[in-house]
């Protein structure tokens, strides 16, 4: 279980350093998703951007693992309320050209991903929770890399 737990890790690092990076490369894609009640939305989408391609070379690392894990989860609750913005405003789903049905189905795949993240902190866990972890890694991916 050990080794498969690896390979999530690096899968999802790859993807959060792959994402983080393309915060700078097509700012565009995702200033639309930050609320406009913020300010600074194409700074704040650099700075997530920053925080990702960190957090994802922070999970290769044995050493830095657990905090990399927890700085994920803290990216994740941070930016759940652009999520929340996707669901409840037309804007930014004609932008992406998204349904509000699929912005709704997007929402559970972030309480996913901190579930998977929390398992990634932790040096060890029950077996019954890594089966769990692997279990809802596999749709997590195959939804985010659909996207």
């Amino acid at each position: 279980m050990n080794y498969i737990k690896l390979i999530t890790v690096y899968v999802l690092a790859i993807l959060y350093i792959v994402v983080g990076i393309t915060h700078f490369t097509n700012p565009d894609f995702f200033i639309p998703l930050v609320p406009p009640s913020l300010i600074y939305l194409e700074e704040l989408v650099f700075i997530s951007g920053f925080v990702e391609v960190v957090m994802g070379v922070m999970l290769f690392f044995k050493s830095s693992r657990k905090l990399g894990a927890i700085i994920t989860i803290i990216l994740l609750l941070a930016v759940f309320p652009a999520n929340i913005y996707l669901y409840i405003s037309d804007t930014p789903r004609n932008i992406l050209d998204i349904s509000k049905n699929q912005a709704l189905f997007r929402l559970p795949f972030q309480a996913l991903l901190i579930i998977i993240a929390y398992w990634h902190s932790m040096e060890k866990s029950s077996n019954r929770f890594s089966f769990f972890c692997c279990a809802i890694f596999i749709p997590t991916i195959i939804y985010f890399i659909s996207l």
